[in-house]
């Protein structure tokens, strides 16, 4: 009898951390591998990241139902994975650009936005963008992403659906892990 009481144990332990390891995993973090160029020099091809999925709020499909409750507005310049809007089972990640309310416009490269005279200090951004774009009206509940690679990224620019809404939104990207450790912003 005793036997069975240890072995009971042991498998209630390995319940337990299954559990806490989905939770964190489905709930908490996301795990993500950079597949292309799009976000280089700032996240390189082959990185790996971990993103937080509470970042703005709980915005998650559970046991087939969507719940999307936001706490906190995401910002321009933050890093977002997200579920690519012209096909919602790829995720993408990609830096906020514009916000829901924005006029985004691409004048040789630079971005303007609402038609300020200077462009968005984008210093992140490794080369010189080139090409003009938009101007493009950011609805309500939406945002405009680019990647920092921006000659070399496919973006709300080339996007059928231009758009990623709030409850497209998975997590912000927080921090590289691997090749090493480095905070993202």
């Amino acid at each position: 009898m005793k036997i069975w009481n240890e072995i009971w144990d042991y498998v209630k332990m390995i319940i337990i951390v299954v559990v806490v390891v989905l939770v964190i995993n489905n709930v908490v973090l996301i795990n993500a591998k950079i597949p292309s160029e799009s976000m280089e020099n700032t996240i390189m091809t082959g990185d790996r990241i971990f993103g937080f999925r509470l970042a703005y709020g709980f915005n998650m499909d559970l046991f087939g139902n969507e719940i999307s409750k936001k706490w906190k507005d995401p910002e321009r310049f933050d890093i977002v994975i997200f579920k690519y809007p012209d096909d919602e089972s790829q995720l993408f990640i990609k830096r906020i650009i514009g916000l829901p309310g924005d006029k985004v416009e691409i004048k040789n490269g630079k971005v303007y936005i609402n038609d300020s005279e200077t462009p968005l200090d984008d210093s992140f951004v490794a080369e010189t963008p080139f090409g003009s774009f938009g101007p493009y009206e950011v609805p309500e509940d939406c945002y405009f992403m680019m990647g920092d690679n921006r000659n070399n990224s496919k973006d709300s620019r080339y996007w059928e659906n231009t758009f990623v809404r709030f409850d497209q939104i998975v997590g912000k990207a927080e921090i590289r892990y691997f090749p090493s450790i480095k905070l993202l912003n």
